[in-house]
């Protein structure tokens, strides 16, 4: 981009927003994920990973370092840490020796699919924020230039991963009764 393009006071003005809103929007994220997983036991890193696993079906550790935007060593660690409850396991690929894959164990599946089951927007303050938005356009707020700003900080990649995950959720549940349940592999053979 020229320079002459935009001002250093639009750059300093535009760069200082983005700072302060995404701080405080991620502060009102972080209470509202941590509130929803606490019942499990669970940080947010150990539910981010166990959330890539189950969308990646076999991610190797890099991955879920990439996707879940944390350090290896961190991904790791978490990762170890939901191996010893049972929650993942470790494994090495016959082609690929030198990468760590971890897996969603049944344990692990079960968990997390409770979570999703269980997750009540009344309790999240980031979605009653938005409510009025909803009622007032009747739809959500667009994500499409967060989610370019976030492609061109993070890639192709990290994008195909994160709409995967929406793709997962959308084709893979259903809602019964206000709550989301996995349809099972006979139902999905059939739709």
């Amino acid at each position: 981009m020229n320079e002459k393009e935009f001002s250093m006071k639009e750059a300093m003005i535009f760069s200082q927003r983005m700072a302060q809103l995404s701080k405080a929007l991620w502060k009102a994220i972080e209470k509202d994920w941590q509130q929803w997983i606490k019942p499990y036991d669970l940080n947010i890193n150990e539910h981010h990973i166990l959330w890539i696993s189950y969308h990646l079906k076999g991610a190797s550790i890099s991955d879920v370092a990439k996707f879940g935007v944390m350090h290896v060593s961190t991904a790791f660690n978490f990762s170890k840490k939901l191996e010893e409850r049972g929650l993942l396991v470790f494994s090495k690929r016959e082609n690929d020796k030198r990468n760590t894959y971890i897996q969603l164990t049944d344990k692990g599946e079960n968990v997390l699919l409770e979570l999703i089951e269980n997750y009540d927007p009344k309790k999240h303050s980031i979605f009653e924020g938005v409510k009025p938005l909803k009622e007032l356009y009747g739809k959500f707020p667009e994500m499409i230039e967060m989610m370019t700003v976030v492609k061109n900080i993070y890639g192709n990649d990290f994008m195909e991963i994160f709409e995967k995950s929406f793709h997962n959720l959308e084709s893979d549940f259903t809602e019964i009764d206000g709550k989301l349940i996995q349809i099972e592999e006979d139902e999905e053979e059939l739709a």
